[in-house]
């Protein structure tokens, strides 16, 4: 099955997207990166998040080939697995980005990527995920019939220190699993939601590490 048969059906377009990555851009994850930084994304699709990146160099990694269009001027999108980051130069990514990507990848592709993520990245630069905790949606999380791998909070922080990261933050309920609930998306009702102590719904975690 093609990459655009599920972009046509199960992950369609969706201006939402959009408003939502600007404002936890906005909120959260730019002051993480540094003003003249290498920002790279993995599993970009539509480029809602790097698009909305200030930085000196930004890359979007997507194997469908669908993202192109979809990327702002200045984006540099690279068509591949990450499992094959050959064309991003060793030692020059101050800033990686993932968001709903390694429960699509088994295991071992995911082990494999970080691998090379500590050859890409420099000393001390940060990696971002942002994904599904299967702690608080295991009901709804094979509704995507794409998800292959499954990850807690606990267990994804293991991993990631099992393969050479230092976690520094790590928040289980982070975000509602999808946009595609009831409720509305606007950048002031988002920076509300980040500031509660109650998080209706949240059942996507934030993990940051440094290399």
């Amino acid at each position: 099955m093609s990459d655009d048969v599920y972009h046509n059906t199960r992950f369609t377009p969706d201006p939402r997207r959009r408003v939502l990555w600007q404002t936890l851009m906005a909120c959260v994850f730019q002051k993480q990166i540094p003003p003249d930084g290498v920002v790279l994304e993995l599993g970009a699709g539509y480029g809602d998040f790097i698009n909305s990146v200030k930085a000196k160099r930004r890359l979007a990694v997507d194997v469908w080939p669908g993202m192109l269009p979809h990327l702002d001027p200045g984006v540099e999108g690279l068509v591949t697995s990450i499992t094959q980051l050959d064309a991003v130069l060793d030692n020059s990514v101050d800033y990686v980005f993932s968001s709903n990507c390694f429960e699509h990848v088994s295991q071992s592709d995911l082990v494999n990527c970080l691998s090379q993520l500590r050859r890409k990245m420099k000393p001390g630069a940060m990696l971002t995920i942002v994904q599904p905790n299967f702690k608080y949606c295991a009901r709804e999380y094979f509704d995507d019939y794409t998800h292959v791998s499954i990850y807690t909070d606990k267990g994804l922080c293991d991993l990631l220190a099992a393969n050479g990261f230092k976690i520094v933050r790590c928040v289980p309920r982070f975000m509602p699993f999808s946009i595609k609930g009831s409720l509305p998306v606007h950048p002031l009702l988002i920076r509300l939601y980040l500031m509660s102590p109650f998080k209706p719904l949240a059942k996507q975690m934030l993990v940051s590490a440094i290399r």
